[in-house]
């Protein structure tokens, strides 16, 4: 049922929004598969956490006037700043995601321009991605995220994982198959597969280019 806008979960029931806007469902017990990725995002954040308390006010200082200038939108739509430690976080597993280290001081806000198209190309034994702009821009990254497989008349994916990383200013296209077919075995003709695509520069990711495809033979 419809509902002001509440999100959390009360006794037996849980208080969502969605594209049709506030819902209420029953409650549910998540799913914990304690998956390898699993592990090493849960490890990520207790390094992120032991790394904060490490620094110095001066540099939390820091962090706290980057996240300032860093928007979110929450579940119920609206728009909010991160505090320090949500900055640090936000930079930090983007670079641990893109293959960088760790940093201590706060960087100057840089927005990544994402991508402007993504064409896919799938068959059981094919997986590409052809991408504009190419090459991507200097020190720029391309982050492949992918679902599962799913059926053709499946209209929306919230389970996208992390595939497949480029290097700096890789130019198109983008053969993704190997790292998909180790996450998720081969693409089956007939199944359909979510995708959505972010640069990522200095510790900040675009937005999304999201879209699906279905396989082909």
């Amino acid at each position: 049922m419809l509902a002001e806008p509440q999100s959390g979960s009360l006794q037996g029931e849980t208080h969502a929004h969605n594209r049709y806007g506030q819902y209420v469902r029953s409650r549910s017990t998540p799913v914990n598969p304690n998956s390898t990725a699993q592990g090493a995002v849960r490890a990520r954040l207790s390094v992120n956490a032991a790394a904060w308390r490490s620094i110095t006010e001066n540099q939390r200082a820091g962090w706290e006037s980057l996240g300032s200038q860093m928007t979110r939108t929450d579940a119920l739509g609206q728009s909010y700043a991160l505090n320090g430690f949500g900055a640090y976080v936000s930079v930090n597993n983007n670079l641990a995601a893109a293959g960088g280290a760790l940093i201590d001081d706060a960087p100057a806000l840089v927005t990544p321009e994402g991508l402007s198209t993504a064409v896919i190309t799938t068959t059981a034994g094919t997986l590409s991605v052809a991408y504009t702009a190419t090459p991507l821009p200097t020190g720029t990254k391309l982050l492949t995220y992918a679902s599962p497989q799913r059926s053709p008349g499946r209209a929306f994916e919230g389970d996208l994982r992390l595939i497949a990383v480029s290097a700096a200013a890789a130019a198109s296209p983008a053969n993704v198959l190997s790292a998909y077919s180790a996450r998720f075995g081969a693409p089956v003709v007939g199944n359909k597969i979510f995708l959505a695509f972010h640069t990522t520069i200095g510790g900040f990711r675009s937005g999304p280019l999201s879209t699906s495809v279905i396989v082909t033979a």
